[in-house]
């Protein structure tokens, strides 16, 4: 549970999250914790692995210091020792078919195992799996997943987590512009407009001097005629929703109502642009440039609820949406923004294995292999260079190792029998985080996303590297005028 300075809290079991929010000094934890933000924007999954990982590696380099072996000799080890454990990945990965419903949910399940929501990780699974399903697209061989543009999570607080659900359609947190209009339309025609529906106003201050007592009712009328004229031009194309980004004046609520057309205004651009995604309109710009294949007609239910205190428009049973929103109900907003985390990262993950559809044993088996591997290729090398490559040997074990103490096993013991299997060439072996015991991945179903563990491994080191290269850290001297110094005076300067 994090304080901030303004007094919120933040529950939280993402490391990520963790340490973004926490205030450091130490330059070398810094660049740590920059670590962790590129983790989760790379892959979402794995952030705090990539911490624990690169800390044991930079711990393990110590020892080789003070054994007077030079940082360029152990740079180039991690180097040759990170090309062999990628390798050692590819060779004990298995690749996953992305269309098979249960081999993908039981690989999201392992990214939220960790997390809060793992009471909920089936209902969660579902969520993330068909959020991603629904806004992957393929064109032209390119394959293009945006969670982040077109997979909004609404957030509502009320209810139980239970009823949390992907809509097939858009939800956006907006009521029509007039009481009368109609709040339920079914097979609605959409028109989404990036324009105003109110007469031109001048881009600066605009003044006007009128001699007449008639000029100013002449002036009412043009601005009454533009709007009319507007609507006129939307009427014609007989449609039942407009959604503009812009404001829609008193006047043209009037002539819309009148038309049994239903209004919102002001909605988001990234809302605008997923609807349009979800119900096949195309945003028009000019009132002038609207044509009857802008309208969107892919849309089968326009209604608006209340829920909470709140109005929300829901854009349901879209034919095909490319779009969705992701509705979560929960207790309080604490517990949302939680669930809000773990299902972005879940989301993540399924994303990467659309792009990298590898699968590698979870539960600390890679690790394990790894480790084993390493120590193996390091009874081939030949002068300094072995030690570093055992150093990174034995870092790896902190997976695994850290598993066995989080489910209360003995560490020691378990690590031993676990090594034992590994060096028999049983890869898939790993620890059951329930029992504490090791058990077989490929039976107990617990597989990985390959991406995330490569990007995990590439990071660690990559970072464990940089700071082995660095010889003393100083402190940069800050200018004087900054600090009101002001420097010194003209006279002594011409001088």
């Amino acid at each position: 549970m994090i304080l901030d300075p303004m007094g919120g809290i933040l529950l939280t079991n993402d490391g990520n999250a963790i340490l973004r929010e926490i205030d450091v000094a130490h330059p070398a934890a810094k660049n740590m914790i920059e670590l962790s933000r590129t983790q989760d924007e790379e892959c979402g999954d794995g952030t705090t692995s990539v911490i624990i990982l690169a800390g044991e590696i930079l711990a393990q380099s110590l020892a080789q210091l003070e054994r007077d072996i030079h940082p360029v000799v152990i740079i180039s080890a991690y180097n040759k020792a990170l090309k062999e454990a990628l390798e050692i990945i590819n060779r004990i990965s298995i690749p996953i078919d992305t269309s098979n419903d249960a081999e993908m949910l039981s690989l999201i399940k392992t990214s939220i195992g960790t997390k809060f929501v793992s009471r909920w990780s089936d209902l969660m699974c579902k969520l993330a799996l068909q959020a991603v399903r629904t806004v992957a697209q393929e064109e032209n061989g390119i394959k293009s997943v945006d969670i982040k543009r077109y997979a909004r999570v609404e957030k509502v607080p009320g209810g139980e987590i239970e009823q949390s659900t992907v809509m097939n359609g858009i939800m956006i947190n907006k009521d029509i512009t007039h009481p009368k209009m109609r709040r339920r339309i079914v097979n609605p025609r959409i028109l989404l407009l990036d324009c105003p529906l109110e007469y031109k106003k001048g881009e600066s201050q605009t003044n006007i001097e009128l001699s007449k007592e008639t000029d100013f009712s002449k002036f009412q009328e043009l601005e009454e005629e533009q709007v009319k004229a507007m609507t006129d031009k939307i009427i014609e194309f007989k449609p039942d929703l407009v959604i503009t980004e812009k404001g829609v004046s008193d006047y043209a609520q009037h002539f819309l109502y009148k038309a049994n057309i239903s209004a919102i205004r002001r909605v988001r651009k990234s809302d605008n642009n997923r609807i349009a995604r979800a119900v096949g309109a195309t945003i028009v710009n000019r009132l002038e440039d609207l044509r009857d294949s802008d309208i969107g007609t892919k849309c089968g239910l326009f209604n608006i609820e209340k829920i909470g205190d709140e109005y929300f428009t829901f854009l349901t049973e879209c034919k095909t949406p490319k779009a969705c929103t992701i509705l979560l109900r929960g207790p309080s907003k604490d517990i949302l923004n939680e669930v809000d985390r773990n299902l972005a990262d879940a989301m993540s993950v399924a994303r990467n294995v659309f792009f990298n559809a590898k699968l590698a044993p979870g539960g600390g088996a890679t690790e394990m292999a790894i480790s084993v591997g390493l120590h193996a290729k390091a009874r081939t090398i030949t002068g300094v260079e072995g030690w570093p490559f055992r150093a990174v040997a034995d870092a790896f074990e902190v997976i695994p190792r850290t598993l066995v103490q989080n489910s209360g096993g003995n560490a020691i013991r378990v690590l031993t029998e676990l090594r034992a299997k590994h060096a028999n060439g049983e890869y898939s072996w790993g620890i059951n985080g329930e029992t504490g015991k090791i058990v077989d991945m490929k039976e107990y179903g617990l597989y990985e996303s390959a991406s995330v563990k490569i990007q995990t491994y590439k990071t660690a080191v990559e970072a464990a590297r940089v700071l082995l290269r660095v010889d003393d850290v100083v402190q940069a001297k800050r200018a004087e005028r900054e600090q009101g110094g002001g420097g010194p005076p003209p006279q002594e300067m011409m001088e």
